[in-house]
């Protein structure tokens, strides 16, 4: 969540922007896209620098040359206007778009096409500057990234044609925790965005195995472990320049619509991790049949849980979110769908969130599903477990609160041989999958919830009856005094 002083340094910025030539909003974001990005690249370097210093060598995105020390950011954005919109657009920005010298990566393809469009000089000046500032002063440390595009996002009419609302950070760790992904897998999310997951992703792992990953294990981390699909090309470009930030120089990233019929891709890979579109539909002739042969309907948030099985390899698992009416909704493409889950997958866990964790953006109640491809063998039972706190306030402002279950789940999850005994009262517990079935396989955690009564006792009715003539004294006694104060 961007605090005030951010959302009106932002509101300048895109009226800088326009008065630089560009008029539509999603120009705009492209535009100051590549900005950050620029911003950005100069970061990364400083940490590549600063890692050298204690021995850690790594590959420098910029030269030792002048010219080349020219094209960082804190090199070029104190020139003059004039100068400052020429250096750009003549040597930083095609720096930018070759930044990846093969031709065939998605990072090549994406920003071949690229350009910049803010051409009045003392606009753009006004931008880099506005930028420097914002991101020194009011957005330092925050999950920037996300929280200004998703921020940006909102001042376009509709929201939804760039793609669905991002996942909070810590969520996406949440879940990526949950997964434990190593570096000898295959990653995908069909519904990337901005590549929040595939990020996460790439930081648990170079958390967890930097020091001891192999040269291949490098080799694919930088080109063959994650892969990404989104239908919009703008996602797919900052999913790259996102991604090349944290040292993925060649992920797979395609402009695709993951549930039609023309997309093929099925049992490639060990993680998937998603949240897919809500509430959306797509023509029924354009849905693939291996898709409604698991759930027969249009609704995007339940062929994305069909997509998900099919594009895993046997034994590959998953973690996405989905709205609370995929876990109850009693369509016949609702329960197909979790029949499918629990009869035919190992389905490992439903995780239910409170409705405030996407707030500002949707208040819509969600779940995690965690669950793993089979061959056809089911499990025997299902962890529910009903997180109540997230770590910030449940209202629009999304303030830090000390209340937090993130680390229970985790915890929890990893440990689920010592949750047979939990009672069904308690936050998390275990639940036969015959007693699923035997409740038309709804998922919803209320439907094995116990309430735990706690009986209150009260005074007999002699006392209150007593407490209730003394009150009427009382307020007799204060109406005469008051009546009398006026009459005299």
């Amino acid at each position: 969540m961007l605090p005030a002083s951010a959302k009106n340094k932002i509101e300048q910025i895109w009226l800088d922007v326009i008065a630089g030539g560009v008029s539509q909003p999603d120009s705009v974001i492209e535009q100051l896209t590549y900005l950050m990005f620029a911003r950005q690249l100069d970061e990364a370097e400083a940490e590549i620098e600063s890692a050298e210093i204690l021995g850690d060598s790594q590959p420098h995105i910029f030269g030792k040359s002048d010219v080349e020390q020219l094209l960082r950011w804190r090199n070029f954005m104190g020139m003059e206007a004039k100068e400052l919109l020429r250096h750009f657009t003549e040597n930083v920005f095609p720096f930018m778009k070759h930044l990846n010298s093969d031709t065939e990566s998605s990072f090549s393809r994406y920003l071949s096409e690229a350009t910049f469009k803010i051409n009045e000089p003392l606009a753009l000046k006004k931008v880099v500057q506005g930028l420097e500032e914002l991101f020194r002063n009011d957005i330092k440390g925050l999950d920037m990234q996300g929280d200004l595009y998703e921020h940006m996002l909102g001042k376009l009419n509709s929201a939804g044609r760039l793609g669905a609302f991002r996942t909070p950070k810590h969520i996406r760790d949440l879940m990526v925790a949950l997964m434990a992904p190593t570096p000898d897998m295959k990653i995908c999310d069909p519904a990337c965005g901005t590549a929040g997951f595939l990020i996460s992703s790439a930081e648990y792992i170079r958390e967890h195995f930097e020091k001891t990953m192999t040269t291949e294990q490098w080799e694919a981390f930088d080109s063959k472990t994650f892969t990404g699909y989104d239908t919009d090309e703008t996602m797919c470009r900052l999913s790259c320049m996102n991604l090349m930030l944290h040292s993925v120089r060649n992920p797979h990233l395609q402009k695709q619509d993951s549930v039609s019929k023309d997309f093929e891709a099925h049992d490639l890979y060990d993680l998937c991790l998603a949240n897919p579109p809500f509430k959306g539909t797509i023509n029924e002739e354009n849905v693939s049949p291996t898709l409604s042969s698991i759930t027969n309907t249009k609704k995007t948030e339940l062929l994305f849980v069909a997509l998900l099985i099919r594009l895993l390899r046997i034994g590959g698992r998953c973690a996405c979110i989905v709205p609370d009416g995929v876990l109850f909704g009693s369509s016949k493409a609702h329960k197909s769908l979790r029949k499918e889950l629990v009869d035919n997958q190992l389905l490992e866990a439903v995780i239910s969130m409170p409705s405030g964790v996407f707030k500002p953006y949707a208040g819509v109640s969600t779940a995690i599903l965690v669950f793993t491809k089979t061959s056809g063998t089911s499990g025997e039972k299902v962890w529910f477990y009903d997180m109540k706190a997230d770590g910030f306030s449940l209202d629009d402002k999304r303030t830090p609160v000390s209340e937090n279950d993130i680390p229970d789940i985790i915890e929890r999850f990893h440990h689920r041989e010592n949750e047979e005994k939990r009672e069904r009262t308690e936050q998390s517990f275990l639940v036969p999958l015959d007693e699923i079935r035997s409740n038309d396989y709804d998922l919803s955690i209320n439907k094995y919830k116990k309430t735990e009564y706690v009986p209150v006792e009260y005074p007999p009715t002699s006392e209150i009856l007593k407490e209730i003539e003394e009150l009427n004294e009382q307020i007799q006694k204060e109406t005469a005094e008051l009546k009398r104060l006026l009459e005299g």
